[in-house]
């Protein structure tokens, strides 16, 4: 292979040397157990409290707000099940998206199950919530509304402060899977009225296996793992000290970076797009133009099957995804396209691709450049291209 390009990084990132050289001293040498009395031990709770510290002030939140889990779909079925237990004395009803990540909608599938109400909203051909269908679709019984920051396959961003507003004005509790958005937009808890929010260490170069949830101080949710009394008897489990320390060093270094490193990703990012919606015929922008994540590409390209695209750009040293990397094994387009109105025809020859901070403008060329001859190269086998051809070249 001559050459290899990785623009998969809403799928996973590539963990950055200073991270794993953060993490290698808790598994060989500090590797106490936090909970343990003696000073070798307790002392990797104050390396913990210290990254707890760092997840806080990036969100604008309190240290004490933090809990650390294995990711973020953990933290997306805590967010949505022990809200719903713990208060549904006060109502039985969620607000959702049909574009949600599968950690929130097979979770929401699962309390249906359990008697629990649960509104899908639509969202408009972009992907963004309609928030007057938001506003009319509130019940006295409504507990919780959980909408995604930004969608994970085709970026658009939501107006989380206008949604946060919505929430706090009808005493609504707000969670917002922020698995894509966290380390590539600003986000405050406090100015977006945000109760609870998700976040995953491997979406922004650090470790997998590490996450968070951020809960509201004056938030009733109960344990989602039980067991020992970690994370203030809120999450049992032995804390996973070198996942916590990568993560705490990769969030501070997204922090420190995000300005110059999303304004790099943004150029490259609409000099793909534009090269792609100008050379390659019958292929469509999937999301908003503005109001999506730096780094995101979503294509649609008629005539033509994902799979195969994919394939092919493998073949030449260049990962991409057709959506979700949790749904990567199926063969049922991605709901996310069906949502904004693509027919399945359509939704089926869609590709991702996001970029990273190692991504350069070369590289961008010579994936479109190959982008565009397997493109070629795949409708001359359609028929039903060919047929299209005929009738639009008489």
């Amino acid at each position: 292979m001559e050459r290899f390009i990785y623009l998969d990084n809403a799928a996973t990132t590539k963990t950055a040397p200073e991270v794993v050289e953060a993490m290698l001293p808790y598994f060989t040498e500090n590797y106490g157990n936090p909970s343990s009395v003696y000073s070798f031990a307790s002392k990797n709770k104050d390396v913990i409290a210290k990254q707890r510290e760092i997840m806080a002030n990036v969100l604008g939140a309190e240290a004490n707000e933090i809990y650390f889990t294995a990711g973020g779909s953990e933290a997306d079925n805590w967010a949505l099940k022990a809200t719903m237990e713990a208060y549904k004395n006060k109502g039985n009803h969620i607000i959702t998206t049909k574009i949600e990540h599968h950690a929130v909608l097979h979770t929401a599938e699962y309390l249906e199950r359990q008697g629990f109400e649960v509104t899908y909203l639509d969202v408009d051909e972009n992907g963004i919530v309609k928030l007057d269908e938001l506003k009319k679709a509130i019940r006295p019984t409504t507990v919780l509304i959980s909408i995604m920051f930004a969608n994970n396959e085709i970026g658009t961003i939501q107006p989380i402060k206008e949604i946060g507003s919505i929430a706090k004005e009808n005493g609504i509790l707000f969670h917002t899977d922020a698995v894509q958005a966290f380390g590539q937009v600003p986000i405050n808890v406090d100015e977006c009225h945000i109760d609870m929010l998700s976040a995953s260490g491997h979406k922004l170069n650090g470790p997998k296996g590490i996450g968070f949830l951020y809960i509201r101080k004056g938030v009733k949710i109960r344990s989602f793992v039980h067991g020992g009394a970690q994370e203030r008897k809120r999450r049992a489990g032995t804390e996973n000290v070198p996942g916590i320390v990568g993560f705490g060093t990769a969030v501070k270094r997204a922090a420190d970076t995000m300005k110059e490193r999303t304004g790099k990703e943004r150029k490259l990012r609409d000099y793909m797009i534009e090269r792609i919606s100008s050379e390659i015929p019958y292929a469509k922008l999937n999301g908003d133009v503005k109001k999506r994540l730096p780094n995101n590409v979503n294509f649609s390209f008629r005539f033509i099957e994902g799979e195969s695209l994919l394939i092919m750009l493998d073949m030449k040293g260049i990962c991409a995804s057709s959506g979700s990397a949790c749904t990567s094994g199926s063969l049922d387009p991605s709901h996310v396209l069906l949502a904004i109105g693509l027919p399945h025809e359509i939704a089926h020859g869609s590709v991702r691709m996001t970029l990273g901070e190692e991504t350069t403008k070369d590289d961008i060329d010579y994936v479109v450049d190959n982008l565009k001859e397997i493109v070629n190269k795949l409708r001359s086998m359609s028929p039903l291209y060919e047929d299209f051809a005929k009738k639009h070249n008489k």
